[in-house]
């Protein structure tokens, strides 16, 4: 099963206050949600979309946790599968930085008119 176009290109779809998201949409980016729901991959996230560059070493996320390096990187692939970061090996670290592709469609997905009614 192929998955669904997610590129920063083609929008995946509109805001779910708009219409219905689509099934064959809706695995994907029900994929990434998951991923974000754990409290240590939402950190993580947010560190590697902050970081200044656009990239950060996994030398410079695992110290700000109390868990392993192990636990580290296990979120970190939970992350890549999901799509959300890329990583890229240089010597003995992995450099990661954000897809903001997909977390455009995820902010998409949720954005609600804020107009009065």
């Amino acid at each position: 099963m192929s998955k669904p176009q997610t590129s920063a290109e083609a929008p995946c779809c509109s805001p779910m206050a708009v219409e219905r998201i689509a099934p064959e949409v809706s695995g994907t980016l029900a994929q990434a949600f998951k991923a974000l729901g754990d409290p240590i991959r939402l950190q993580l996230m947010s560190m590697i979309a902050s970081a200044p560059g656009g990239e950060i070493c996994v030398c410079d996320l695992t110290p700000a946790f109390t868990v392993s390096g192990t636990t580290i990187s296990h979120h970190l692939k939970v992350l890549r599968e999901a799509g959300l970061i890329d990583g890229e090996r240089r010597a003995s670290w992995v450099y990661y930085r954000p897809r903001p592709g997909l977390m455009r469609q995820l902010s998409t997905l949720l954005a609600v008119d804020e107009s009065p009614a």
